[in-house]
């Protein structure tokens, strides 16, 4: 949630951050909120100061033994329209937040701007696309000559969007997920085994509510939602808390299953495990100081890289544009992976800096050594990698002619085998 007060006095920056984004959300409402909120502050403000005028005349009339009673009910009257002003300051405030709930952030200067997907901007390449001497299968292909996927099965079971691995596919899956985590705990990062049901308040805090709720799959009765990414509980572990500077930065890493609805994706990626409901991630979550986060953004960025490059697979880095660029996020970097059956690069981690955007709506805190006051952290957070889609590279990438898939060097100690047959 943006500032209130850097709205009000930044309502420019916003219009254009608006228009940058293409994102329809007009202010006249927040505009209005603070014009009422000015003029009640002002009469608020009067009506005080008058009171404190006459309480003292009072206490001047009493010490001379003189009535005061006109005066006495004249500031009753006085304290109650002061207390009716209070109530619709808070009524305003309260109008005011839940307006700024639904505003994007800003995006970083160094975002490029652009209306859609077709304005993001390449930034890196790692690896070649493997040349074949064969025409490459989709991974669903593939999945089924091994018997390692089931969709059919899966459909059975609960319905479209959902997969079932089998035998050396979940084993593959398992082995990612070690793998993964593995590496980015000998990188600093502290493992976490986080709720996969949160409440209203955790999905508020990192931004997927009010916005997303249609994206998500809520439980009715009580009251919870299934996590859509580990960020939700994992950024809200300091939820309300003021955290020392000496902590930062705070890293943490996660495996979870992630639950997401698709709502707006009919059509896309029906065949396959690209865009399921259910699947499996590994997250990097951070807390940083505000001068760090960009540097850490970067950092972050090369962690999810680094899997990438020890699973021998090529991927490019993109910056997303202004239109493309999450709601929450300030400047984002997509790591997308060539999948040869697709022909094409597919996105396989999205890693942001949400600055304190998502702090502010959490109430996640920090104190500077020797100084008084709290600020905001900065927090971030990346796919570390979606394993499903790792998966999906994996097949594609290292099938063989006769229907067989090398096992990564990095992954045969977790496999206990070379090659999928």
């Amino acid at each position: 949630m943006l500032d209130s007060k850097f709205v009000r006095e930044n309502i420019e920056i916003i219009k254009e951050s608006l228009r940058n984004r293409n994102y329809a959300l007009s202010l006249d409402e927040f505009l209005k909120f603070e014009e009422q909120r000015r003029s009640l502050l002002k009469e608020a403000e009067e009506l005080r100061n008058r009171r404190n005028v006459v309480s003292e005349e009072i206490g001047r009339l009493r010490i001379q033994k003189q009535d005061a009673s006109n005066l006495i009910d004249e500031m009753k009257l006085v304290s109650d329209k002061i207390k009716a002003f209070d109530a619709q300051l808070k009524m305003l405030e309260e109008n005011t937040n839940e307006f700024l709930l639904n505003m994007p952030n800003v995006p970083h200067h160094s975002v490029p701007v652009g209306k859609d997907e077709t304005g993001n901007v390449e930034i890196r390449r790692w690896g070649e696309p493997r040349q074949f001497d064969f025409e490459p299968l989709n991974h669903w292909d593939i999945g089924a000559i091994l018997d390692i996927l089931d969709f059919d099965r899966a459909s059975k079971i609960a319905g479209a969007r959902f997969s079932l691995t089998k035998g050396a596919g979940a084993k593959l899956e398992r082995a990612l997920m070690n793998f993964m985590l593995d590496l980015n705990t000998a990188k600093g990062y502290t493992e976490v085994f986080p709720p996969i049901i949160v409440n209203k308040e955790s999905m508020r805090g990192t931004g997927q509510l009010p916005k997303f709720e249609m994206e998500l799959f809520k439980i009715s009765d009580p009251e919870f939602y299934l996590i859509p990414t580990a960020e939700v509980p994992v950024t809200n572990i300091h939820r309300n808390e003021i955290l020392q500077e000496k902590e930062l930065p705070i890293s943490y890493t996660a495996y979870t299953p992630c639950f997401r609805r698709e709502a707006g994706s009919y059509g896309k990626d029906v065949r396959g495990l690209i865009r399921q409901h259910q699947f499996n991630k590994v997250e990097l979550v951070k807390f940083v100081r505000p001068e760090d986060s960009y540097h850490e953004l970067e950092s972050l960025t090369n962690a999810a890289e680094d899997i990438l490059q020890k699973l021998g697979l090529p991927y490019r880095v993109v910056a997303l544009c202004t239109g493309d660029i999450g709601f929450a996020a300030s400047k984002t970097y997509d790591l997308e992976v060539w999948l040869p059956g697709q022909q094409k690069y597919r996105e396989i981690s999205s890693c942001s800096n949400f600055i304190d955007f998502q702090a502010r709506r959490a109430n996640i805190r920090f104190r500077r050594e020797g100084k008084k006051g709290t600020e905001f952290v900065h927090t971030l957070n990346g796919s570390s990698l979606a394993i499903g889609r790792t998966l999906v590279a994996i097949l594609e990438n290292y099938q063989q002619k006769d229907g067989s898939v090398v096992v990564p060097d990095a992954l045969r100690t977790y496999m206990g085998m070379e090659v999928i047959k």
